[in-house]
């Protein structure tokens, strides 16, 4: 059982009978009184999102899932596909199941495949990922290390904030969790 306030985006849970994975997770607090935790909830089987609230302090049961070793391949129109690194057996997740770990899936890199029941639901990123920077503006003289940054695009369309010095070209690490760069590779 886990509490309603740790609630993080992306973890799974049931209610209900049912696995719901959170995609949002908001905290109200009112005048004297308890606050609300709101969720949005997507049905891994069904594919429906809905709204729930939640006093704060309730407790929902946190899914078991099951965690293998893969290896991400490649996608395509029906979606992204990953072989176990055990069995060699490849699985095809839907982008909507991927979500947002879309932008920092490239070739041969190695992650956690989700599977609840036998079969695959999510993908657990390393915590940082090495990205080829695509497209940035040049650096200028006067530009500083320590003022700010500037937009940049990824390999994957990733769009992130770099320092100034960085140039298009260049191997940059990615913190997966927050999308934010880390330094040079």
């Amino acid at each position: 059982m886990v509490e309603v306030g740790s609630l993080r985006k992306g973890m799974y849970i049931v209610l209900n009978g049912e696995i719901y994975r959170v995609i949002d997770v908001s905290k109200h607090t009112m005048a004297r009184g308890r606050g609300i935790v709101r969720t949005k909830l997507k049905n891994i089987k069904t594919g429906l999102v809905r709204d729930e609230n939640f006093n704060s302090g309730t407790e929902v049961e946190e899914a078991t899932l099951e965690l293998r070793n893969a290896q991400y391949l490649y996608n395509d129109s029906d979606g992204y596909y990953f072989m176990d690194m055990e069995t060699f057996e490849q699985y095809r997740l839907t982008e909507e199941e991927i979500g947002d770990a879309r932008f920092y899936l490239v070739d041969n890199l190695e992650v956690m495949l989700q599977f609840y029941e036998g079969q695959p639901i999510g993908v657990v990123l390393p915590n940082a990922v090495v990205l080829t920077v695509e497209d940035t503006e040049p650096a200028f003289k006067g530009d500083t290390v320590s003022g700010g940054g500037k937009p940049a695009v990824l390999e994957t369309g990733l769009k992130i904030t770099v320092p100034y010095f960085v140039e298009k070209g260049e191997k940059i690490k990615v913190d997966t969790r927050t999308g934010e760069y880390i330094e040079r590779a």
